[in-house]
């Protein structure tokens, strides 16, 4: 066999171990003078197995970190104001605390800071949450002291007083509005506010001195004189004497029936009554520790008895007072309210509540 015989039977061979063999390979070219016969030979499985992972790490870590970066969610001031303003005007008040505060942390330098701690304690408010607006609009004050909002902040620290009941407090605020105003305004709507406080208080003639107060030139915004001509039906208001009530209770019943008490009349005359015979009856048949045991019960008795119609003459008399404020509120309050403008002068709104 000659040399170019053993050349093919080889290429042959090495053609057969290719088609054989499962994995990498590579090939190396002999140029011989029959022409090109290519050389292959398997590579091991472990150097193809770390190849693979030397590929595979690469590729990560070549590739840019931004890719493997979740996206990023930016806000700005007015975004998140009016985020905070939505719920405030949805009447979810507690979420939009939460937006202001996160506004004040996040742009503490921003002009609307002092809106926003603003509308904090309002919140609170209109949460019916008095005490945490109460803290709220004094934060307000002592960090800015000259804010936009110090009047409206002012009378509404009052006004969490006289809701949390606290009316001495309420006027005594007012009283420092009024003491320390720039304006007529916003002195006379003090003056306003504490007399109806005042007639809340049933201390009528300190509400008219209040009502007095008010400038001349802003009387008629508030209506004065029909208020002062309501307020004089007061006199004809039909009371019941508490002096008289208990006077009338010596006999069982009787302050009750003065009062209105018809039922409550009945079953105290009644008891008292019954037990009053009852007692007699034990004396008359020589039980005098029987009949003084049931006049011990009796004694108790006809004191709660007179004590109960005097309770009930102050009860009447209240509700008549409740429902003759009602009746002023309803026909002759007004409505009104300070808002604060660039220039720092008040602007009156007021409104008006008429029946027909």
């Amino acid at each position: 066999m000659n040399q170019s015989d053993q050349f093919s039977s080889k290429s042959d061979t090495h053609r057969r171990d290719a088609k054989d063999a499962k994995g990498v390979f590579c090939a190396s070219a002999v140029n011989h003078s029959a022409g090109f016969h290519f050389r292959c030979k398997l590579l091991p499985p472990l150097i193809a197995t770390y190849l693979s992972l030397w590929i595979i790490i690469s590729f990560i870590c070549f590739l840019p970190l931004s890719s493997f970066a979740e996206p990023v969610l930016t806000i700005d001031a007015d975004r998140q104001f009016e985020f905070a303003e939505h719920y405030f005007r949805a009447g979810e008040y507690y979420k939009a605390i939460g937006e202001y505060e996160r506004f004040i942390h996040f742009f503490p330098e921003n002009v609307r800071v002092e809106e926003a701690m603003y509308k904090i304690g309002l919140s609170y408010f209109n949460g019916e949450k008095f005490q945490e607006a109460l803290k709220a609009f004094n934060v307000l004050l002592a960090k800015f002291p000259s804010t936009d909002f110090e009047t409206e902040t002012q009378f509404r620290i009052s006004e969490c007083f006289v809701r949390l009941k606290e009316n001495l407090k309420a006027i005594g605020y007012l009283n420092d509005i009024a003491d320390t105003a720039e304006y007529k305004e916003i002195s006379d709507e003090a003056y306003y506010r504490r007399g109806w406080i005042y007639l809340e208080m049933d201390r009528w003639e300190e509400a008219e001195e209040s009502f007095d107060l008010i400038s001349p030139k802003n009387r008629d915004n508030y209506r004065l004189k029909t208020l002062s001509q309501e307020m004089s039906k007061k006199k004809a208001l039909k009371t019941k004497s508490p002096t008289g009530a208990g006077m009338l209770a010596i006999i069982p019943g009787a302050g009750h029936l003065y009062c209105g008490r018809y039922k409550d009349a009945t079953v105290t005359f009644i008891l008292n009554s019954a037990m009053i015979y009852a007692a007699y009856e034990a004396f008359d048949e020589g039980h005098d520790v029987l009949g003084g045991i049931i006049t011990f019960f009796e004694l108790g008795f006809y004191s709660g008895n007179i004590y109960s119609a005097i309770n009930c003459a102050h009860k009447y008399n209240k509700g008549v007072k409740n429902r003759f404020l009602d009746y002023l509120r309803d026909n002759s309050r007004v409505r009104l309210g300070l808002q604060s403008n660039q220039t720092k002068k008040p602007a009156l709104m007021l409104s008006y509540q008429l029946t027909f």
